[in-house]
């Protein structure tokens, strides 16, 4: 059986991501690729469990360390029950984050150090890292005002820090991006949902075709 194909989708707060993560799922179906959903942190109860630690807003004493730790630990659940017997199955796995976003969010923004957190997540995933990744890259300001303006949106311990720490996220992002460039495709998330949408099916219709035309 071929293995499926791991995707995900990245950005600082802001990016729409759960749009962007509906209609590429749809997407997928469309062209008959057989698509299951997740996110991280979460996925799976256990992961759901260190979530629900991580992104409450009463843990504002939650050491940097620790933040990585529980990070990499709720990964490691979520990739052995559920991202490997997805790929296994021959299924594609659509995620919204994965390791990038401890790179950009604790390697780089917190200062921890990319190298550093990079290698504790490789232990975690076994160094299995996504085929594709889909960086939504939209300015800071921009990105906090479209969560201020969202009532319906869930805000989490991470909404809360200030401005400065959310731009070393995005600068985080995009020193990854120019390391991963095999794998990270950047989308400017400052336009219209349309566009970023259009966007995004180009660049999963180039990764499509050249895996196609590897197989």
């Amino acid at each position: 059986m071929t293995r499926g194909y791991l995707l995900s989708v990245e950005g600082n707060e802001g990016a729409g991501k759960s749009t962007v993560l509906s209609m590429a799922a749809e997407y997928l179906a469309s062209k008959g690729i057989e698509v299951v959903m997740s996110r991280e942190p979460g996925g799976i109860a256990i992961a759901e469990q260190i979530r629900s630690v991580i992104l409450d807003k009463n843990n504002i004493r939650m050491d940097a360390r620790t933040e990585a730790l529980l990070y990499a630990a709720s990964r490691r659940q979520h990739f052995v029950e559920k991202i490997v017997p997805t790929l296994e199955a021959g299924r594609t796995i659509l995620c919204d984050r994965f390791i990038d976003s401890s790179l950009a969010y604790q390697g780089y923004a917190r200062g921890i150090g990319i190298d550093r957190i990079l290698a504790i997540n490789q232990f975690a995933i076994e160094d299995t890292f996504p085929d594709l990744t889909l960086f939504l890259d939209v300015d800071p300001e921009l990105g906090l005002a479209r969560i201020n303006a969202n009532k319906n949106r869930e805000v989490n311990r991470l909404d809360l820090e200030a401005l400065g720490f959310h731009q070393r996220v995005r600068e985080g992002y995009l020193m990854i991006a120019e390391r991963f460039p095999d794998r990270i495709v950047r989308i400017d998330a400052n336009r219209t949902v349309e566009e970023v949408l259009e966007a995004m099916k180009r660049e999963l219709d180039s990764f499509l075709e050249r895996k196609s035309r590897m197989s």
